[in-house]
Order: structure tokens, then sequence, then C-alpha cells
């Protein structure tokens, strides 16, 4: 398949479905993918991850953004729909999915969350079904968007947001900042206290316990992205590694098929069981913001 779609050798297949449609500022004196070196500073889209990387930290992954404001824009839709045309009666299909998601969030955050905060269960609900529509694109071939945009001149297409360490970072983010919020508007000092009294109740050990306290709290959101990311990641690469089989004759095309087939009935599991994963540790996290000790 590699050879067949216009790609040199297998390697280059795989780092062109693992790259990102990148849109940033190339420096002047930059060496530019087809040899040349940029006159004048310049801003646009890469054309290959050597641009990409050269772009550095202000470029913007426009595939990854794009996908996760669609993906959001999706869920917005569907349950502001189903909310305008819920009914007591016989309930459509699409109300009694949306209710069943609804009261499985809701539960998890009553038997986790023992604050009082109406705003817990909606950011729930909304970290959830993001998280679990961005791994659920995963499922779809790999080929086959990347394939259609390039037909219309867009090189480069990743359409799993959750497999960019970005956007699983970025959301961790936002549940760390609600952490430090609801910390300090619930806790106000005693966070502090908390922080410098804590594993040993002495102020004289206040600079042994800050640091570890530190430690702990600025893990929490890297522990929540990565590992989101690094699981969603790996099963993008092995969709990648076993649509190179494809490539290989008809006998291969069959059991790389079958592969194929076997890996997304597993994915099928992994993906809901890491948007919940991911919701729960957010719950947790909260819960903790709101436990004043």
């Amino acid at each position: 398949m590699a050879s067949e779609g216009g790609y040199a050798n297998s390697a280059e297949y795989i780092q062109h479905h693992l790259t990102n449609l990148t849109y940033g500022k190339l420096e002047a004196g930059t060496t530019l993918c087809d040899g040349t070196v940029a006159e004048q500073s310049s801003w646009g889209f890469a054309h290959c991850g050597d641009e990409a990387a050269a772009m550095g930290f202000n470029a913007i992954h426009v595939d990854s953004m794009a996908w996760s404001i669609i993906l959001g824009a999706i869920f917005l839709m569907v349950f502001r729909s189903v909310a305008k045309r819920v009914t007591t009666g016989v309930p459509s299909g699409m109300q009694n999915f949306i209710e069943t998601v609804v009261e499985f969030v809701d539960n998890n955050v009553k038997d986790v969350f023992h604050g009082r905060n109406p705003w817990i269960a909606p950011i729930a609900l909304t970290v959830f079904c993001w998280v679990l529509l961005s791994n659920f694109m995963d499922i779809l071939p790999v080929d086959l968007i990347p394939w259609l945009l390039e037909l219309a001149g867009v090189k480069y297409q990743k359409i799993v947001p959750s497999t960019d360490p970005n956007i699983t970072l970025g959301t961790a983010i936002f549940v760390f900042i609600l952490m430090i919020y609801y910390s300090i508007k619930v806790k106000g000092m005693g966070f502090v206290k908390e922080l410098c009294l804590t594993p040993f109740n002495t102020p004289y050990l206040f600079w042994f316990n800050l640091p570890l306290e530190l430690v702990g709290l600025i893990a929490k959101p890297f522990s929540l992205g990565l590992r989101l990311f690094g699981n969603l990641y790996a099963a993008e690469i092995i969709f990648i590694l076993i649509a190179l089989m494809f490539g290989g004759g008809l006998v291969f095309a069959v059991l790389g098929g079958v592969m194929q087939l076997a890996w997304a009935a597993f994915h099928i599991l992994v993906i809901p069981l890491q948007a919940f994963i991911f919701m729960v540790l957010t719950i947790v996290y909260l819960s903790q913001a709101h436990e004043d000790h």
C-alpha cells in the first residue's frame, strides 16, 4: 500500500499518517521541504514534518482543532435536538440513548462527588461525550478521510483529536484550572495549609511537604492527558501498521482485513473505557478540590 499510494516506503507512509496539518510561521533562513532556504519570514501550512517542527510552539494543528470543534458541535446539536423534542410518552431510540448516557454520568457523579455543585454533572457529561466522540474517530478507516481530503489538496490530515497530545493535555489543563479554582473558592487559605501541612501536620516541615504536594498536584493533569493520548496513539499506530498489509498481495490483504476488523472490535471496548476513565478522574479531582478538611 505504501508504494501504491504514492509513498516511497512503509516508513514514509507511517510518517505521513502521523503528521498533523500544521499552520505556523517559518522564519527566514529555514530550510524548506524542497531544499531551498526561506528568504523571509512567512505564515502558512507546513509541507512536511521538518517544516512543521521548524514552526515551533506557536504552530497550530489545524486538523486537530477543526475536528475537535466539529465533534463538539455535533455533541451540542444532538443533545439540544433531543432536549427540544423530549416526550414523556413513547420515547425515540435517540432519546432513550441520550437519557441512558445522562443517567450513567449522573450516577457516577453521585457516587464519586461528595460536595454540592450543580456544575459538576454537566462538566462530567461534556468531558465524557467529547472524549468518546474523539476516540470513536479512530474506528474510521485510516486512509478514507485523509485520501478524500488529499484529493482536495490537503496533504496531511489526522482525524482523531485524542491522538494529539496538544488536545488531550489541553483538556487536562482545563480540568486542572477547575481544580485550582474550586480549591481556592471552597478552601480559601485552607488550600495553602493543605499543601504545606500534608503529609506531616507540622508547620516546621512545610519546606518538605510543599514540594511533595506540588509535584502530586502538577502530575494530575499530565497523567490525565498523557494516559488518554498514549492509549489512542498506540491504537492508531496499530491500525496504520495493519493497513500496510494491504499492499503485500491478495493473501496479506485478506489477512490484513481480518486483523483490522478484529482490532476494531477490540478497540470498541477501549474507546468508551478511556472516555469513562477520563470522566471519573475528572470527577475525583473536582471532588478532592471541594473537600474542606
